[in-house]
């Protein structure tokens, strides 16, 4: 699984938990940190720590393990490391204090469409 494909696949998993205002940042060509930032929103402490530990539990499935996660205790801001993924899930105040959006404006993002089939919700490009 490429970058892109993992960028788009964590989002998926949010979507899936009822993560909100996901976004897809593209900063392969601005830094060298990581390739794509994948940022949501949740409603509350419980929501950050459930999309956290639902996120890391499917991308474990998947065969991949972060390097890394910052925050989960305090969980107004939880970082998880996945190399040329970096995921970040607000508590949605913070998100607006921090807006690492603005910090990041000439990022290209990738477009998101969710649709519902099945009764199983899917992420495409």
């Amino acid at each position: 699984m490429d970058a892109k494909q993992k960028a788009l696949k964590t989002a998926k998993f949010l979507h899936d938990k009822k993560a909100q205002d996901i976004q897809i940042l593209e900063l392969k060509d601005l830094t060298i940190i990581t390739d794509y930032f994948v940022i949501c929103s949740a409603e509350s402490t419980t929501q950050v720590k459930a999309l956290t530990e639902y996120l890391q539990e499917s991308m474990g499935k998947e065969g991949y393990t972060p390097y890394g996660i910052e925050g989960f205790s305090y969980a107004h801001w939880v970082l998880m490391d996945y190399g040329d993924v970096i995921v970040h899930i607000f508590l949605e105040e913070t998100r607006r204090y921090y807006d690492l959006e603005r910090l990041w404006l000439d990022a290209p993002r990738i477009k998101i469409e969710e649709t519902i089939s099945d009764k199983n919700r899917a992420v495409y490009i």
